[in-house]
């Protein structure tokens, strides 16, 4: 296959599908730190041109990383749908592009057609969009799924509670998971990063939690976001556990540097469906974000943005409640600033959407990348007008275990407004009950965690 194309009298060449790949994607540092970042605007034009004209059949037959070397590759390639792929693959990437754009083209069009598409196919098309494209495909896509409550529906916007406190103080997070719920933020889940990732530990914040759930009947699922062997072991010993969660990876090698693998993913899969005490049927949570094959060097010479299509190929085998990509916490050596947040932020939505797995974003950054509050708040904007299943709701935007900003318990409930938005419909209910809501709109006592101090 000749890559090759003139541009204003130059000819431009590439030696293969990894080198156009990574030149024809959108300026990220990352890709630069990587060396294979297109080294001018009209190179990455060229390689996007180029890129166009490619078919999928091709992309499928050069993955990242090969068939008989990795185990993400053997998963996304055997899990794909024959029939569809055999309509589609003399498609060129950019007639991807358009019938994906196309208005005749809804949810259950865009879902049959993600049967047949590989991680690689995704991340080409990804490429060829401007970002009015990703927000506009991905709106066009729902993904429902069920644990204790339903999560993707029309019309709604779910929040993850996210207490953290850098001692794990029950007392703390207890205070600001009230705070939280009073907000209206926790029907996606209420989910802790541990500082302790150690099983007591571990075990005793499962405990908590569930009993706030219990006392007070709220309609959600609980979450301890340590590693997932812990989990296992929690499930395994009658802790009780709502989600599952892990981070992953778009290769085996990265996999393996987080210590997981596909058999212990199928292990804990299973087990979730076992011992989780939601109704279900979807239980796992994973969380990804552009940069993490790079920064374990697994990334196998390829760009970030495919790796990280990649990473919701691995998370479709899960049908997961929820995928979160952590867009900006990775750090400026992989997303340096603010344009280059917002663009993964919309790339990795758009992906997770037309991968078939219910997506949402923590809208965050490190404190020493080129953007700030103001930024962060454009792309929540952005990504709900495109769908977003869920956001972080953290104190005042500021974790304080972790030490990175992210979206507050504010900011859902003001996209909740701006766009006519609901919590998950089982969540709003509850709100109701306790008077916190009436009619879509938080009440005089909204804001009040001493609510939660009468029982």
């Amino acid at each position: 296959m000749i890559l090759r194309t003139k541009l204003f009298g130059k000819t431009y060449e590439f030696p293969d599908l990894r080198v156009l790949m990574g030149k024809a994607n959108e300026e990220k540092s990352g890709d630069q730190l990587a060396g294979v970042a297109a080294a001018t605007t009209a190179e990455r034009a060229a390689a996007k041109h180029v890129l166009a004209a490619v078919p999928l059949w091709a992309l499928r037959e050069n993955p990242v990383a090969p068939y008989d070397q990795d185990e993400v590759t053997r998963l996304i390639h055997d899990a794909l749908n024959e029939t569809v792929y055999n309509e589609i693959k003399d498609w060129t990437v950019g007639e991807l592009r358009e019938w994906i754009l196309d208005d005749e083209h809804e949810s259950n069009d865009l879902q049959r057609l993600s049967s047949g598409l590989t991680a690689e196919m995704i991340a080409a098309v990804t490429k060829l969009m401007s970002n009015m494209d990703l927000i506009y495909a991905a709106s066009k896509i729902r993904v429902v799924r069920h644990c204790n409550n339903t999560i993707g529906l029309g019309g709604t916007l779910s929040s993850r509670l996210q207490p953290n406190h850098p001692t794990d103080s029950p007392e703390g997070i207890r205070a600001e998971i009230y705070e939280g719920l009073s907000y209206g933020s926790g029907d996606s889940v209420i989910g802790i990063n541990p500082v302790d990732d150690s099983y007591a530990s571990v075990a005793r914040l499962l405990d908590m939690t569930y009993d706030i759930v219990q006392t007070w009947k709220i309609p959600t699922q609980t979450c301890v976001l340590a590693h997932v062997t812990t989990q296992m072991r929690c499930m395994q010993n009658g802790s009780p556990v709502g989600l599952v969660f892990q981070s992953i990876c778009g290769t085996q090698k990265g996999n393996e540097s987080f210590g997981i693998s596909v058999g212990m993913l199928d292990e804990a899969y299973a087990l979730a469906r076992k011992y989780c005490y939601p109704t279900g049927p979807n239980y796992m949570y994973f969380e990804t974000g552009q940069g993490s094959a790079l920064s374990a060097n697994a990334h196998h010479g390829w760009d970030q943005l495919t790796l990280e299509a990649r990473n919701y190929g691995l998370a479709k085998r899960y049908a997961p409640f929820q995928v979160n990509t952590v867009v900006g916490f990775i750090g400026p050596e992989y997303l340096y600033n603010s344009e280059q947040i917002q663009r993964a932020g919309l790339e990795d939505h758009f992906m997770g959407k037309l991968t078939g797995i219910s997506m949402g974003c923590d809208v965050c950054y490190t404190n020493h990348a080129r953007t700030d509050q103001n930024n962060s708040e454009n792309l929540a904007v952005l990504l709900t007008a495109a769908g977003c299943n869920f956001f972080m709701g953290v104190p005042m935007a500021d974790d304080s275990m972790l030490s990175y900003q992210s979206t507050s318990y504010h900011d859902t409930a003001a996209l909740r407004r701006i766009f006519k938005l609901r919590p998950a419909p089982e969540f709003e209910r509850w709100m109701e009950e306790l008077g916190l809501l009436k009619d879509g709109r938080l009440t005089r006592k909204a804001g009040d965690p001493t609510l939660f101090l009468s029982r």
